[in-house]
């Protein structure tokens, strides 16, 4: 290209929580990359609730880390309280929620990307995608300056045509009145990528010297033996968070306003997730409920504002007075900043390979809230992905993808490139089908290997993890050890378990229902030198074994078929196929029958009906 600046190997467009992971991913992997973004104080920034991880996304964040990415680094280095929500399930559904200190978050990434090697930043907005013979050659700025390179992520979050929602208020902005992206998305249609529009949504920001803390319960964090990080051992809980509710007073007020909520007189346009609903939205919808939940969650333990998790609004700033302060404990209360909605643009991810690569676009990746998700996990999770292939790409190596058996990353990417995505996407353990292998303490266990084959992570990371699988083959072995019925006498009866006539080995022991690893530990004095996380990892695989067993028995049964490749084809040639089914294998061009059978709209029947077809053909 004439007059061009600078040629790179990469760019990634946007520097939030994807664009972040892939610029870090790229440059790891010894690309040059140049990261885009339109205010560098916007780094890895926690534009909502001042969190990382939660259900599912505990597991996202565990899985980054495994692959050899920053979020679980990051989280770790600026934590001020962690908890592991639904102790008082089964480990399936288990995970990690850190509260973190969001200007320690932005820092530390800010300062982690600006000291990587291969990696260029500028503030600047990028206007055009350059393309020739539909193939990515570079990128153009709003100021007319020209980059080059092969592959281009873009990241761009919420900030496409960005326009935030107060009542009758609006203006065209990004979070936290970061400048919107308001070029780039004319430069995507022209590319023939389809474009929809999404809507999210925040609450208020609050003055915590305003707030009376006695009439909420105070909800400190947990004593954990997990980090989200395998390179930390342990972090300390620094600040609690609290819980409290709404009032009959407060939801009166929203109803007494309703006809002026923007999401009720027709002023929102963008589809919102139903999993997240505003404060308005769930007063009506569940008129019978007398309160709701909420969470103050601490921004920073630089500053006194807090996040009122719960009360997501986009009701006229006037009527926010009026009703936070219908709270118990709000009496007092002063709003530092409104909350809003925010409508943005995005695309349709089913245009995209499950390697995030643009079906119709060489070398162009998607990740993050572009592609129709929410929340930081889901992000970052697409960004290592998408950086990870763009380099792949580069050097001319088979995509990386993951199986919905292998991580919730794989579970992610397959619903959003298979799946018609009508509203923000939100990763949830119900979503992923072996969850039980997937859990939040074997994320290493899983990936790991595999990050350090694609050369992600490090030889001191990679030295953990194989000190980790040491440490579980010591654990097993000891307890291979038989104990004969006097000596589990004093434990048994302490459990109130039936003593055995016949020796156990301590494994078994493990197995009773009220015995578990450490009391095992305890009464025998063993394997005092071995890492608690380590312990519970090894108690889960002995408590859940036959269930366990069940699920990998399931999971190999079906990659007889799962793994099979679909050919590029018109399916309208196979007579036996349900018109639905036709019309949506189409769309979407699965690359395999396990991808075919996650679209929605094709059945059972017609994944025998494909099978036959290639079976007829050869193919199988």
């Amino acid at each position: 290209m004439k007059n061009m600046v600078e040629q790179y190997d990469a760019i990634v467009i946007g520097s939030g929580h994807a664009g972040s992971e892939a610029c870090l991913a790229l440059a790891r992997l010894g690309k040059k990359t140049l990261l885009t973004t339109l205010n560098l104080d916007s780094i890895a920034f926690l534009a909502c609730n001042p969190s990382i991880g939660g259900t599912a996304k505990g597991q996202l964040a565990g899985e980054v880390d495994a692959l050899g990415g920053e979020m679980g680094i990051n989280a770790d280095k600026s934590l001020l309280q962690l908890r592991m929500l639904n102790m008082s399930k089964g480990p399936a559904v288990q995970s990690l929620r850190a509260q973190v200190d969001k200007v320690t978050y932005h820092t530390e990434m800010k300062r982690t990307i600006e000291r990587q090697k291969n990696l260029d930043i500028l503030q600047c907005e990028v206007a055009e995608i350059l393309t020739e013979n539909n193939k990515v050659v570079g990128v153009k700025t709003s100021m007319g300056e020209l980059f080059g390179c092969k592959a281009v992520v873009v990241a761009t979050g919420v900030y496409l045509n960005s326009k935030i929602i107060i009542g009758d208020f609006t203006k065209l902005t990004g979070p936290n009145g970061y400048e919107p992206s308001t070029m780039l998305t004319k430069s995507l249609m022209d590319l023939g990528i389809t474009i929809r529009r999404f809507k999210t949504g925040t609450p208020a920001r609050v003055d915590g010297k305003s707030i009376d803390y006695s009439k909420f319960e105070l909800q400190p964090g947990d004593e954990l033996n997990f980090s989200f990080s395998a390179t930390n051992k342990k972090v300390k809980n620094k600040l609690p968070c609290y819980l409290g509710y709404t009032s009959e007073a407060m939801h009166d007020v929203i109803r007494q306003n309703i006809s002026r909520a923007p999401l009720y007189s027709g002023k929102i346009h963008g589809i919102g997730p139903r999993y997240c609903p505003s404060i308005e939205d769930k007063i009506m919808r569940f008129a019978d409920k007398e309160r709701h939940q909420l969470f103050l969650e601490p921004e920073s333990a630089s500053t006194d504002e807090v996040y009122v998790q719960g009360i997501s609004s986009s009701m006229p700033a006037d009527v926010q007075r009026q009703m936070y302060r219908l709270i118990p404990g709000f009496e007092q209360v002063k709003i530092m900043r409104f909350a809003y909605a925010i409508e943005y643009d995005c695309i349709a991810a089913t245009e995209l390979k499950t390697n995030l690569e643009s079906k119709k676009i060489d070398g162009l990746f998607f990740a993050g809230q572009i592609n129709g998700t929410s929340g930081y996990e889901e992000a970052a999770a697409q960004g290592i992905m998408a950086g990870i292939n763009a380099s792949r790409k580069l050097d001319n190596l088979p995509a990386v993808v993951l199986g919905r058996d292998q991580a919730y990353i794989g579970v992610l990417i397959d619903d959003l490139t298979h799946k018609d995505i009508t509203e923000p996407y939100r990763m949830m353990t119900s979503r992923a089908e072996y969850r039980l292998v997937l859990r939040q303490d074997n994320c290493d266990i899983r990936l790991t290997e595999l990050g350090h084959k694609i050369g992600l992570v490090s030889e001191k990371r990679y030295k953990i993890y194989k000190r980790k699988l040491k440490q579980i083959e010591q654990i097993n072995s000891a307890l291979t050890e038989v104990k004969n019925p006097s000596s589990l006498k004093h434990l048994f009866v302490a459990k109130n378990e039936s003593l055995p006539k016949n020796g156990l080995t301590l494994r078994d022991v493990i197995k009773r229902s009220n015995i578990d690893i450490f009391d095992v530990v305890a009464e025998f004095n063993i394997l005092k030198d071995m890492p608690k996380n380590v312990l519970e990892y090894v108690n889960t695989e002995i408590k859940y074994a036959g269930y366990i067993k069940n699920e990998n028995a399931q999971i190999e049964k079906n990659k007889l078929t799962d793994n099979i490749p679909l050919p590029d084809m018109d399916f309208n040639e196979i007579s036996g196929l349900r018109i639905e089914a036709r019309q949506k294998l189409n769309k979407f061009k699965p690359a395999t029958i396990g991808s075919a059978k996650h679209i929605d709209g094709v059945s059972p029947s017609d994944i025998s009906v494909l099978l036959v077809y290639l079976k007829m053909k050869g193919k199988i």
